[in-house]
């Protein structure tokens, strides 16, 4: 089986070079930019496994180089982040960002998050299809159909959808979803389920009428219910 391939986007030498060396040590292959400019021509040419993204970066910023990727690809991305600009990671997860981490960080941890979102993407069980209302969930091909149009999720997203049709009417709290869809357990990053929550309640909205299946129970977390008819 050939190693992953992931690209690491950031301006800063250093911190581009000490995340390439932790994650070779763990086998994968790396290449590494710069300049944000650079990365829509790289990955059509040669797509990687995964992105880390750094936002502030010469040439185009991570948030905008993010939104374009998602005109076109649904491959992973964890941007990286100052401590202090929670905007900016809110707009990187609501753009399509799988996950953050912020400066300054642990390398391990971030080969941690990549090792995690990875397992979302690559995940393989036998074909489950789960059938709620007019939506179908298909596990194999990581497709969602709703009212019969195709909707595309990224990792995370199908991941959570996934979780929460699997037990129709189940309340998950914030860490329930983080611990079964991101594979860790923090306080601080109830904020990531929310913006996933937000950007899967648009994308079914946009293809259904009336009420909407997920829902938010105050204090509590989240639930997938389709209402009787």
């Amino acid at each position: 089986m050939s190693s992953k391939h992931i690209l690491i986007v950031d301006d800063e030498e250093k911190i581009a070079s000490l995340v390439s060396d932790y994650l070779k040590n763990d086998g994968y292959e790396t290449f590494i930019l710069h300049r944000g400019d650079l990365v829509i021509p790289s990955i059509r040419k040669t797509p990687p496994d995964l992105i880390v993204l750094d936002i502030m970066m010469p040439g185009m910023d991570g948030i905008s180089v993010c939104r374009e990727i998602r005109k076109f690809s649904e491959i992973p991305i964890i941007m990286l982040t100052a401590k202090t600009d929670e905007i900016d990671r809110l707009i990187g997860l609501e753009i399509g960002a799988d996950d953050y981490v912020c400066k300054p960080f642990s390398p391990r941890e971030l080969v941690a998050r990549i090792k995690a979102v990875l397992r979302r993407t690559e995940r393989k069980t036998e074909e489950k299809i789960i059938t709620e209302g007019n939506i179908r969930l298909e596990t194999e091909t990581r497709r969602v159909l709703v009212n019969g149009s195709e909707i595309k999720l990224t990792p995370s997203e199908f991941g959570l959808l996934a979780s929460m049709m699997s037990q129709p009417d189940r309340v998950f709290s914030r860490n329930d979803l983080l611990r079964q869809v991101q594979g860790y357990e923090y306080e601080g990053y109830d904020r990531t389920i929310d913006t996933h929550i937000k950007n899967l309640r648009k994308k079914i909205g946009e293809k259904i009428e009336g009420e909407n299946p997920i829902s938010g129970v105050y204090g509590v977390g989240y639930r997938f219910s389709i209402a009787s008819k």
